[in-house]
């Protein structure tokens, strides 16, 4: 059968690759079509646009590329016309995809998404525009079934893809002395997967080192995004960049400083100690502060339904309250055991791996059925 699917960003590039995986195992003819990255592309899709094409990121840089989103959603679907897929798949990425999911179904093609838009967090009443245009939903969160239920939408819960990534992680056992970071105590960045993060929080995050003379501030940079985009901070003193490599980077680490999204979960599941950070343009927080319907922004808090981990937002992402933080959560620093005690916790919560397999299975299942 022949499937289609949409990332848009680099999780699910990474969630959208392993689901292939879980559908070859019960379709092992599958063709696939994407949206997506490098990842997918070596699962063996045919790779149609790249995702950093598509990442924009807050209210305000939407507005400004709004011409060039609107080109792509109308290459998108000429494609998927063309193409015409047994099943369009889409992964996250709301703004587009839910667009996306509207034209497909009203042309009759079956729409799965895998793992779902954050409908709960802010905007819930697009539960109804999920329920009208995707047939087959399924979550990675307990809470998410719930929630649809309350739309009279059913949908399946096949578990956190994280897992399946983290679990089939092998380290690499010469990570330090390739990086020449034998014998150091570390303190992983990760800045996100946009330029815009990348450009709004790296130097944040890194006006503190002179506060922790005795670490190193290893930087998990990302091929996906210019090279001369970290040019400006390699000859620092106790800076290492790392590209491509940010679950080696996790395994030695003891404290993380990480942009919000994904890669909070991800540093959560290594039980790395870390401080949140989040900032963006003053209109796109105004515009986000007034939606958001949800006390947390990492999913960390979310899942614990409590700060488990500090979340430093707009203005207080400051050198002075990184500072604190930071020396609250490296090894002797007095939050530091309270946070191991939740992440083991939270692991629990999260459930074993398998989720990719599971809904490959059911995506062929409701296929053939």
């Amino acid at each position: 059968m022949k499937y289609y699917l949409i990332a848009g960003e680099r999780s699910g590039d990474l969630h959208g690759a392993n689901l292939m995986k879980g559908i070859r195992q019960h379709d092992p003819d599958a063709e696939f079509r994407a949206w997506g990255g490098d990842l997918m592309q070596a699962q063996g899709a045919a790779l149609v646009m790249y995702y950093t094409d598509l990442a924009f990121m807050g209210f305000l840089e939407v507005a400004r590329n709004i011409t060039t989103i609107l080109g792509f959603l109308k290459k998108c679907k000429a494609d998927i016309l063309d193409y015409r897929p047994d099943v369009l798949i889409l992964i996250d990425y709301p703004g587009f995809n839910l667009r996306i999911a509207a034209f497909a179904k009203k042309k009759g093609v079956k729409v799965c998404y895998y793992i779902s838009p954050k409908v709960w967090a802010w905007n819930q009443k697009r539960a109804w525009k999920i329920k009208a245009s995707v047939d087959r939903m399924f979550v990675i969160f307990p809470f998410e079934v719930d929630f649809y239920k309350k739309y009279g939408y059913e949908v399946t819960y096949v578990g956190n893809p994280l897992m399946d990534a983290i679990e089939s992680f092998t380290p690499n056992p010469d990570f330090l002395s390739q990086n020449r970071l034998d014998n150091k105590r570390i303190i992983a960045l990760l800045p996100g997967s946009r330029k815009q993060e990348v450009t709004g929080m790296l130097d944040t995050m890194l006006s503190i080192k002179s506060a922790f003379p005795q670490h190193e501030f290893v930087v998990a940079g990302v091929n996906s995004l210019p090279a001369s985009l970290y040019e400006p901070y390699r000859n620092l003193t106790n800076v290492t960049i790392v590209f491509e490599a940010t679950y080696d980077l996790l395994s030695v680490a003891e404290a993380a400083l990480v942009a919000s999204g994904t890669a909070t979960l991800e540093t959560a599941l290594f039980a790395v100690p870390e401080v949140v950070c989040y900032q963006t343009s003053g209109i796109s927080y105004a515009i986000a502060k007034r939606l958001i319907r949800v006390p947390f922004i990492s999913l960390v808090n979310l899942i614990m339904e409590k700060e488990s981990v500090r979340e430093l937002i707009q203005d207080d992402f400051s050198e002075e309250k990184l500072t604190t933080e930071l020396q609250a959560i490296v090894p002797d620093g007095h939050k530091r055991k309270a946070i191991e005690a939740d992440y083991r916790i939270l692991r629990d919560k999260v459930g074993a791996a398998g989720a990719s397999q599971r809904a490959g299975a059911e995506i062929v299942s409701y296929l053939r059925g």
